[in-house]
Protein backbone atom coordinates (compact mmCIF):
# COMPACT_ATOMS: atom_id res chain seq x y z
CA UNK A 1 0.00 0.00 0.00
CA UNK A 2 1.29 3.80 -0.24
CA UNK A 3 -0.25 6.58 1.52
CA UNK A 4 0.74 9.85 -0.34
CA UNK A 5 1.70 12.15 2.46
CA UNK A 6 0.90 15.12 0.11
CA UNK A 7 -2.47 13.96 -0.69
CA UNK A 8 -3.24 13.13 3.61
CA UNK A 9 -1.81 17.34 3.91
CA UNK A 10 -4.55 18.02 1.52
CA UNK A 11 -7.55 16.17 3.37
CA UNK A 12 -6.16 17.81 6.23
CA UNK A 13 -6.80 20.99 4.79
CA UNK A 14 -2.56 22.06 4.95
CA UNK A 15 -1.22 24.68 2.00
CA UNK A 16 1.75 24.76 1.49
CA UNK A 17 4.00 25.88 4.49
CA UNK A 18 5.68 24.64 7.63
CA UNK A 19 3.43 22.28 9.69
CA UNK A 20 5.67 22.26 12.84
CA UNK A 21 7.83 19.05 13.51
CA UNK A 22 5.70 17.04 15.84
CA UNK A 23 2.48 17.55 13.38
CA UNK A 24 5.00 16.18 10.76
CA UNK A 25 5.89 13.19 13.17
CA UNK A 26 2.10 12.38 13.73
CA UNK A 27 1.56 12.51 10.47
CA UNK A 28 4.01 9.79 9.34
CA UNK A 29 3.05 7.88 12.44
CA UNK A 30 -0.21 7.59 10.93
CA UNK A 31 0.80 6.67 7.73
CA UNK A 32 2.60 3.35 9.22
CA UNK A 33 -0.72 2.98 11.28
CA UNK A 34 -2.91 2.42 8.52
CA UNK A 35 -0.21 0.33 6.49
CA UNK A 36 -0.41 -1.64 9.60
CA UNK A 37 -4.17 -1.73 10.49
CA UNK A 38 -5.69 -1.97 6.69
CA UNK A 39 -6.74 -4.97 5.38
CA UNK A 40 -7.77 -3.90 2.27
CA UNK A 41 -10.07 -5.67 -0.25
CA UNK A 42 -12.38 -5.38 -3.66
CA UNK A 43 -14.56 -7.24 -5.36
CA UNK A 44 -16.16 -5.65 -8.75
CA UNK A 45 -18.51 -7.37 -11.37
CA UNK A 46 -18.96 -6.62 -14.98
CA UNK A 47 -22.69 -6.54 -16.32
CA UNK A 48 -23.80 -5.21 -20.08
CA UNK A 49 -25.83 -2.39 -19.35
CA UNK A 50 -29.30 -1.26 -21.24
CA UNK A 51 -29.91 2.62 -21.73
CA UNK A 52 -33.22 3.71 -20.63
CA UNK A 53 -34.65 7.46 -20.52
CA UNK A 54 -32.84 9.05 -17.25
CA UNK A 55 -31.71 5.04 -16.58
CA UNK A 56 -29.57 2.56 -16.52
CA UNK A 57 -30.54 -1.45 -16.71
CA UNK A 58 -27.91 -3.77 -15.52
CA UNK A 59 -28.76 -7.00 -17.54
CA UNK A 60 -28.72 -10.21 -15.81
CA UNK A 61 -29.45 -8.31 -12.39
CA UNK A 62 -31.78 -6.55 -10.20
CA UNK A 63 -30.03 -2.91 -10.48
CA UNK A 64 -31.68 0.08 -12.21
CA UNK A 65 -29.21 3.06 -11.71
CA UNK A 66 -31.45 6.33 -12.15
CA UNK A 67 -30.63 9.68 -12.91
CA UNK A 68 -29.51 11.86 -15.92
CA UNK A 69 -26.04 12.31 -14.03
CA UNK A 70 -24.94 8.56 -14.17
CA UNK A 71 -26.53 8.04 -17.27
CA UNK A 72 -24.71 10.68 -19.06
CA UNK A 73 -21.43 9.24 -17.06
CA UNK A 74 -22.64 5.78 -19.09
CA UNK A 75 -23.85 7.37 -22.08
CA UNK A 76 -20.85 5.84 -24.97
CA UNK A 77 -20.77 1.95 -22.95
CA UNK A 78 -22.19 -0.87 -23.28
CA UNK A 79 -21.60 -2.88 -19.96
CA UNK A 80 -20.32 -1.46 -16.57
CA UNK A 81 -17.93 -2.27 -13.83
CA UNK A 82 -19.80 -2.15 -10.51
CA UNK A 83 -17.00 -1.83 -7.37
CA UNK A 84 -16.83 -2.07 -4.11
CA UNK A 85 -13.79 -1.16 -2.06
CA UNK A 86 -13.07 -1.58 1.87
CA UNK A 87 -10.52 -0.76 3.85
CA UNK A 88 -11.21 -3.20 6.69
CA UNK A 89 -12.99 -2.58 10.11
CA UNK A 90 -10.23 -2.51 12.21
CA UNK A 91 -9.27 0.99 10.68
CA UNK A 92 -12.79 2.24 11.89
CA UNK A 93 -11.97 0.92 15.24
CA UNK A 94 -8.54 2.70 15.53
CA UNK A 95 -9.83 5.77 14.53
CA UNK A 96 -12.78 5.93 17.21
CA UNK A 97 -9.92 4.75 19.65
CA UNK A 98 -8.51 7.87 18.95
CA UNK A 99 -11.40 9.84 18.74
CA UNK A 100 -11.36 9.53 22.83
CA UNK A 101 -7.91 9.50 23.45
CA UNK A 102 -6.04 11.69 21.12
CA UNK A 103 -8.24 13.73 18.80
CA UNK A 104 -5.62 15.17 16.67
CA UNK A 105 -4.37 11.71 15.70
CA UNK A 106 -7.50 10.28 14.95
CA UNK A 107 -8.15 13.33 12.33
CA UNK A 108 -4.83 12.46 11.19
CA UNK A 109 -5.21 8.70 10.91
CA UNK A 110 -9.04 9.55 9.25
CA UNK A 111 -6.87 11.76 6.66
CA UNK A 112 -4.63 8.78 6.06
CA UNK A 113 -7.20 6.52 5.53
CA UNK A 114 -9.07 8.28 2.63
CA UNK A 115 -5.90 8.59 1.07
CA UNK A 116 -5.55 4.76 1.54
CA UNK A 117 -8.94 4.11 0.18
CA UNK A 118 -8.44 6.11 -2.60
CA UNK A 119 -5.07 3.96 -3.31
CA UNK A 120 -7.05 0.90 -3.33
CA UNK A 121 -10.00 2.74 -5.35
CA UNK A 122 -7.05 3.27 -8.60
CA UNK A 123 -5.69 -0.79 -7.85
CA UNK A 124 -8.68 -1.57 -8.40
CA UNK A 125 -9.66 0.69 -11.67
CA UNK A 126 -6.18 -0.24 -12.79
CA UNK A 127 -6.76 -4.07 -12.33
CA UNK A 128 -10.93 -2.98 -14.31
CA UNK A 129 -9.15 -1.29 -16.92
CA UNK A 130 -6.75 -4.00 -18.14
CA UNK A 131 -9.56 -6.31 -17.87
CA UNK A 132 -11.13 -3.64 -20.41
CA UNK A 133 -8.28 -3.29 -22.52
CA UNK A 134 -7.56 -7.04 -22.91
CA UNK A 135 -10.91 -8.79 -23.31
CA UNK A 136 -12.96 -6.38 -25.03
CA UNK A 137 -10.69 -4.00 -26.59
CA UNK A 138 -12.42 -0.93 -24.65
CA UNK A 139 -10.97 1.54 -22.54
CA UNK A 140 -13.18 2.94 -18.99
CA UNK A 141 -14.28 5.67 -17.08
CA UNK A 142 -13.33 7.18 -14.11
CA UNK A 143 -15.30 5.67 -11.17
CA UNK A 144 -18.95 7.66 -10.05
CA UNK A 145 -20.48 6.62 -6.69
CA UNK A 146 -23.44 7.05 -4.78
CA UNK A 147 -23.82 10.71 -3.76
CA UNK A 148 -22.49 12.15 -7.23
CA UNK A 149 -25.35 14.50 -8.50
CA UNK A 150 -28.90 12.86 -8.45
CA UNK A 151 -27.30 9.30 -8.33
CA UNK A 152 -28.73 8.14 -4.78
CA UNK A 153 -26.73 6.83 -2.05
CA UNK A 154 -30.53 4.47 -1.56
CA UNK A 155 -28.70 2.25 -4.42
CA UNK A 156 -26.07 1.12 -1.92
CA UNK A 157 -27.67 -1.93 -0.67
CA UNK A 158 -28.70 -3.46 -3.90
CA UNK A 159 -25.14 -2.36 -5.33
CA UNK A 160 -23.88 -4.54 -2.31
CA UNK A 161 -26.35 -7.55 -2.67
CA UNK A 162 -25.73 -7.67 -6.55
CA UNK A 163 -21.49 -7.79 -5.45
CA UNK A 164 -21.86 -10.24 -2.29
CA UNK A 165 -20.03 -8.08 -0.82
CA UNK A 166 -20.72 -8.59 2.34
CA UNK A 167 -19.81 -12.31 2.01
CA UNK A 168 -16.55 -11.25 -0.59
CA UNK A 169 -15.32 -8.58 1.37
CA UNK A 170 -17.18 -8.04 4.46
CA UNK A 171 -18.59 -4.61 3.14
CA UNK A 172 -22.57 -4.23 4.39
CA UNK A 173 -24.68 -0.97 4.68
CA UNK A 174 -26.58 0.75 7.03
CA UNK A 175 -30.47 1.24 7.00
CA UNK A 176 -29.58 4.84 6.02
CA UNK A 177 -27.31 3.58 3.74
CA UNK A 178 -23.68 4.09 4.98
CA UNK A 179 -21.21 2.03 4.28
CA UNK A 180 -19.46 -0.65 6.84
CA UNK A 181 -16.95 -0.29 7.34
CA UNK A 182 -16.81 3.30 7.03
CA UNK A 183 -13.87 3.92 5.05
CA UNK A 184 -15.25 1.90 1.93
CA UNK A 185 -16.38 2.86 -1.62
CA UNK A 186 -19.12 1.69 -4.34
CA UNK A 187 -18.49 3.46 -7.51
CA UNK A 188 -19.57 2.50 -11.10
CA UNK A 189 -17.33 2.57 -14.13
CA UNK A 190 -18.08 2.32 -17.68
CA UNK A 191 -16.42 0.22 -20.54
CA UNK A 192 -16.43 2.68 -23.52
CA UNK A 193 -14.19 3.31 -26.56
CA UNK A 194 -10.32 3.67 -25.87
CA UNK A 195 -10.09 6.90 -27.77
CA UNK A 196 -13.04 8.67 -25.88
CA UNK A 197 -11.30 10.99 -22.95
CA UNK A 198 -13.22 10.91 -19.90
CA UNK A 199 -12.70 13.82 -17.27
CA UNK A 200 -13.74 13.43 -13.62
CA UNK A 201 -15.76 16.47 -13.23
CA UNK A 202 -14.40 17.61 -9.47
CA UNK A 203 -16.78 19.05 -7.29
CA UNK A 204 -19.45 20.23 -9.99
CA UNK A 205 -21.48 16.95 -9.39
CA UNK A 206 -21.17 16.39 -5.61
CA UNK A 207 -23.89 17.03 -3.21
CA UNK A 208 -21.50 17.49 -0.32
CA UNK A 209 -20.02 20.46 -2.72
CA UNK A 210 -22.01 23.07 -0.39
CA UNK A 211 -20.06 22.23 2.63
CA UNK A 212 -16.79 20.77 1.91
CA UNK A 213 -14.18 21.80 4.28
CA UNK A 214 -11.56 20.71 1.26
CA UNK A 215 -13.28 22.91 -1.21
CA UNK A 216 -13.23 25.52 1.03
CA UNK A 217 -9.49 25.20 1.17
CA UNK A 218 -8.92 25.28 -2.94
CA UNK A 219 -8.73 21.01 -2.80
CA UNK A 220 -10.93 18.42 -3.75
CA UNK A 221 -10.93 14.86 -2.68
CA UNK A 222 -11.03 13.04 -5.80
CA UNK A 223 -13.54 11.22 -5.33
Amino acid sequence: MEVNRNEVLRYLGYKKGNIGESISQLIDECIEEIKKYSNYKYTYKLFEIKQLEEEIELLNSNLILKGSDISHHLKDSTMCAVLGVTLGSLVDTKIKLYEKTNLTKALILDACASTAIEWVCDEASNKIKEEALNNYDLGITYRYSPGYGDFAIDIQPEIINALEAQKKIGLTVTETNILIPRKSVTAIIGFQDKNIISIHPGCRTCNNSKWCQLKKGGNYCGN
